[in-house]
């Protein structure tokens, strides 16, 4: 479970008694030249819903005496401008931000390699009705007052799950709300169970990123949207080349006759 060390709450304070608050993760990404660099992902309409230039990153530091302390610090998001600061995906809706992250939180940070590509469902055998772990911050809560996420788990809901060029997203069969946007979906060693019993190794994975729920008549169905851990690759990468190449996808996930609505941020009181 590194991927919770690794998982914070983003919050904005509007300035009423309200906060905008969404889901990150943190991904060890080495800059070109090797250098060591701490990329924050999120859904991208979590910044996008974020009015000011400020945000909140919920770094949570462990004390002596095992406890924990929830140590939020600012994130710069937009400049004097008002211009985004975060790199988007051009057609998914995935941001990346490059953070400054204190030491024991950098370390927590999940390595590059970590997030899925399409062999990794394929190795895996991944499809519906295979269990994935999701973490966030639902309405702005958190697991405790050290601001860790909230752990909660679902089942593949759709077929096929992959190539992500083709499916550019999966439901996951749990309940999303405001404030569970932009939160990672992962497949753990114990749930990789059709690997093992290949003989191959139980494998860890990010296998994408949780970015909408889908609604019918504005009615909640508790199904969630998950973007592909491909897309977070691509946006990682627009962030030192915004040439880099990225994925066309050719259809959409979805419910016949349900319309996709997005896991919003959270207007949660403080």
């Amino acid at each position: 479970m590194e991927l919770i060390h690794a998982t914070v709450q983003l919050e904005q304070p509007l300035g009423d008694g309200t906060r905008t608050v969404g889901t990150g993760f943190l991904i060890e990404a080495p800059t070109p030249d090797g250098k060591p660099r701490t990329v924050l992902v999120t859904a991208n309409h979590v910044f996008q819903k974020m009015p000011g230039a400020d945000a909140r990153i919920g770094y949570r530091v462990e004390n002596p005496d095992g406890s924990w302390s929830y140590t939020p610090q600012s994130l710069h998001i937009r400049d004097k401008g008002g211009a985004a600061l975060w790199t988007r995906h051009p057609s998914r809706d995935v941001a990346a931000i490059t953070v400054t992250a204190p030491p024991e939180f950098a370390k927590a940070a999940i390595p590059l390699n970590y997030l899925a590509a399409d062999d990794t469902f394929t190795k895996n055998q991944i499809g519906a009705g295979d269990e994935m772990m999701a973490l966030g911050f639902p309405r702005g809560l958190a697991a405790n007052q050290a601001g860790f996420p909230i752990l909660r788990s679902g089942r593949v809901a759709s077929f096929p799950v992959a190539p992500a060029k083709i499916f550019p997203t999966f439901l996951l069969d749990f309940s999303v709300f405001p404030g569970n946007s932009g939160g990672p979906v992962f497949v753990t060693a114990q749930d990789s169970r059709r690997a093992g019993m290949s003989g191959a190794p139980p494998a860890e994975f990010i296998a994408g990123l949780l970015t909408q729920q889908v609604e019918l008549n504005s009615e909640r169905l508790e199904i969630g949207i998950v973007t592909h851990a491909q897309y977070i690759r691509e946006t990682i990468a627009l962030v030192d080349d915004p040439l880099a190449p990225v994925t066309v996808a050719a259809t959409e996930a979805g419910v016949t006759g349900a319309k996709a609505a997005s896991a919003e941020e959270a207007a949660a009181k403080d």
